[in-house]
């Protein structure tokens, strides 16, 4: 495929401290770019990461046709980069054009795009354990108008971060407090797409959570405010009497692709796994019966949070006494031994440059 390449004439990696890095404030040297118009995607274009002009009545400013996606690239011991299940990606960001009214994408110009684009900047893949490169595409409609209907046009762009740990506190057990009067998402609207407005209605409610001192919200569901649907960042995970449970993916919560790769690897290994409803009240009668064994959430960009503490109303709960547990720690060995290249990748996730 052709793509258009304008390198940078100086990096600025040299300025950047690879060993300090936290997450999503630091980006490199260049970002791709392919328009659609026309119908159909356009030549790519590599360009030096830089301020884009855009008009103030773009009509996803004021209507928000917008989806994104969050990769992860990963140096190895071989001095090969991981790209880790960027079909799978790919696969989700797809399914979000289609709720948002966005032309698709062929895995062919996507992949093309992002390969070349991560040749280009394969040094700013941080060495060490624990640091990683978020791949961040997104599509935005690009038409100038003020009136609520689909754009003709849209950009598609790539940019990349080099990363720490999402959480501070790491792999040490979050503290979550639901979701109170606030909902997310019901059914039939956009909460499976991976779009802005998802993430803007859980702001406040987050901000809340943060200020009573806990690290993120536990969504319920928005009819009866009992069972149990994902974290403001991840999906979530119980171990009740060894069974893992996770909330059914049933059209209100984003289809996680960490999830996806724990529910495989528990099956691969004998784990019970129950994907279905589950009520708050369920967790507080299991804690309170002592078998509630460990909470964790997942994602792309923490990978297995363990969660230490829920507060529900006047009631919380301490979880497997505040510390990580068993199987918490399995799935974050096994997922990160894959991505970093320590480990065969039976599953065929990952992608090598």
């Amino acid at each position: 495929m052709n793509i258009d390449i304008t390198r940078v004439k100086n990096s600025q990696l040299s300025k950047v401290d690879m060993n300090k890095l936290n997450f999503g404030e630091v980006f490199s040297d260049h970002m791709l770019i392919i328009d659609y118009n026309k119908g159909r995607w356009q030549t790519p274009q590599i360009l030096p990461f830089d301020n884009i002009s855009i008009l103030p009545s773009l009509c996803a400013l004021h209507y928000g046709q917008v989806v994104f996606e969050g990769i992860k690239a990963f140096y190895t011991p071989q001095g090969n980069i991981h790209i880790f299940r960027p079909q799978k990606y790919h696969e989700r960001m797809n399914k979000s054009c289609r709720r948002l009214c966005i032309p698709e994408m062929s895995w062919d110009i996507f992949s093309a795009g992002l390969t070349e684009l991560l040749k280009l900047d394969k040094a700013w893949v941080p060495h060490q354990r624990g640091y990683s490169l978020y791949i961040r595409p997104f599509i935005f409609a690009t038409e100038s108008y003020l009136g609520v209907r689909v754009s003709e046009t849209y950009r598609f762009m790539i940019i990349l971060s080099p990363v720490g740990a999402y959480y501070k506190e790491g792999l040490n057990p979050v503290r979550l407090i639901t979701s109170g009067e606030y909902v997310r998402a019901v059914k039939g609207g956009l909460g499976e797409a991976k779009t802005p407005a998802n993430y803007a209605a859980s702001l406040l409610p987050a901000h809340e959570a943060k200020e009573k001192g806990f690290t993120q919200v536990l969504w319920l569901d928005a009819i009866e405010h009992r069972y149990i649907e994902e974290v403001g960042t991840m999906n979530i995970c119980f171990v009740i009497d060894n069974e893992l449970v996770t909330p059914l993916l049933d059209g209100t919560i984003l289809d996680g692709v960490t999830r996806n790769c724990v529910l495989r690897l528990a099956k691969d290994s004998g784990v019970k796994v129950n994907e279905r409803r589950i009520s708050i009240d369920e967790v507080l009668s299991a804690s309170k019966n002592g078998k509630l064994n460990e909470v964790f959430g997942t994602g792309t960009a923490a990978v297995i949070s363990p969660v230490g503490n829920i507060q529900h109303l006047e009631t919380l709960i301490t979880v497997n006494g505040g510390r990580i547990g068993p199987l918490s720690q399995k799935f974050f060995d096994e997922v990160t031994s894959i991505q970093y290249g320590e480990k065969p990748d039976k599953f065929g996730w990952v992608m090598t440059l």
